[in-house]
């Protein structure tokens, strides 16, 4: 399957779908960004000591962190929502919320973010090359713990490094075939992000239904 198809095949699975993407985007962005700027500007005493930057005390940056890891399944179930939606069901924005019902899910998802953001940044210690194409190795872990939830945070690094042999560069194409796309929403100023995200998400949920995913059920 060719990449533009794979960008077809994510419009047409949005469509009539748009409307709810959009407003999920819109909730994403307030949880994940409206809402942490907000605990950081109390906890910093005011939006005035915010604006200006100072007296940013210790415990601010580690209440920012752990807000940062605990909203780390909310960000990592957005994807999810788009496979869903590849596998033709309609966009649901429950699920965001509704991963922190189960504990285990949830810290296994963070251990995952944590395992990859330190191996991705040890690679890159190499050199930047390195770092990008072990970042591209791992990035079917999330979208496999879906399908997986049995599997360990390393086991779904590791299946993901091994089912990426030979994918790598087509992945890589995919990334870099919305830059122009990328280009006309910072034009927008950011607006066109609200389309632009949920297109991207539902192409690598494409991405990976076809590429990844085939490869256990050739096996089987």
């Amino acid at each position: 399957m060719t990449l533009s198809l794979l960008r077809r095949e994510a419009r047409e699975a949005l469509k009539g779908k748009w409307g709810s993407a959009v407003l999920l985007m819109l909730v994403y962005a307030f949880v994940t960004i409206v809402f942490p700027i907000v605990v950081e500007v109390v906890l910093s005493g005011g939006w005035d000591v915010w604006i200006e930057q100072e007296n940013v005390t210790i415990s601010v940056s580690i209440v920012s962190l752990l807000l940062s890891l605990a909203l780390i399944p909310f960000s990592v179930v957005v994807y999810w929502v788009f496979l869903d939606v590849y596998r033709h069901e309609p966009v649901r924005i429950s699920p965001m919320f509704t991963v922190y019902q189960n504990g285990k899910l949830s810290l296994k998802l963070i251990g995952t973010s944590v395992l990859f953001g330190i191996f991705v940044f040890l690679w890159s210690l190499l050199l930047i090359i390195p770092g990008i194409i072990k970042s591209l190795s791992y990035s079917q872990a999330f979208f496999l713990l879906k399908d997986h939830p049995e599997y360990g945070a390393l086991q779904a690094i590791s299946e993901s490094k091994k089912r990426m042999k030979g994918y790598k560069g087509k992945l890589f194409l995919l990334y870099v075939s919305f830059i122009g796309w990328g280009l006309l929403s910072i034009i927008t100023l950011g607006i066109g992000l609200l389309w632009l995200i949920p297109y991207v998400y539902t192409s690598l949920a494409a991405f990976y239904d076809q590429f990844i995913r085939t490869q256990e059920v050739q096996a089987e």
